[in-house]
C-alpha cells in the first residue's frame, strides 16, 4: 500500500520525492502481483495481467506527470492507480 501512500507527497508538490517513492513502492509491488497472477488458474491470468498492465502503464505516467508537475494530470493518474489497485487486490 506504500504506492498508495505516495498520495502526501504529491498533495505537498514533492515531486522528485514522490518520484523516488512511487518508483520503490511500484518496483516492489510489481514483482509480487506478478508472482501472484503467475500462480493464478489459467482463466483468471488474461484478465489480471490486463490490469496488471494498466495499473504499471499509470505508474509510468503518473511518474512522467509528477516530473512535468503537470497537477491535473498527477491527480487523474494517481485516482486511476488507487481504482486498479483495489479492483485487483479484490480478485486475488
Amino acid at each position: 500500500m506504500s504506492l498508495v501512500q505516495v498520495k502526501e507527497l504529491l498533495e505537498l508538490e514533492s515531486w522528485k520525492e514522490a518520484q523516488k517513492e512511487l518508483r520503490k513502492s511500484a518496483s516492489l509491488l510489481k514483482q509480487d502481483i506478478y508472482t501472484i497472477i503467475q500462480a493464478k488458474p489459467g482463466m483468471e491470468r488474461a484478465q489480471l495481467r490486463n490490469l496488471y498492465s494498466k495499473l504499471f502503464n499509470g505508474v509510468t505516467g503518473l511518474d512522467y506527470a509528477a516530473r512535468d508537475k503537470d497537477v491535473p494530470r498527477v491527480w487523474n493518474l494517481y485516482e486511476d492507480i488507487v481504482v486498479t489497485l483495489d479492483d485487483i487486490l479484490s480478485r486475488v
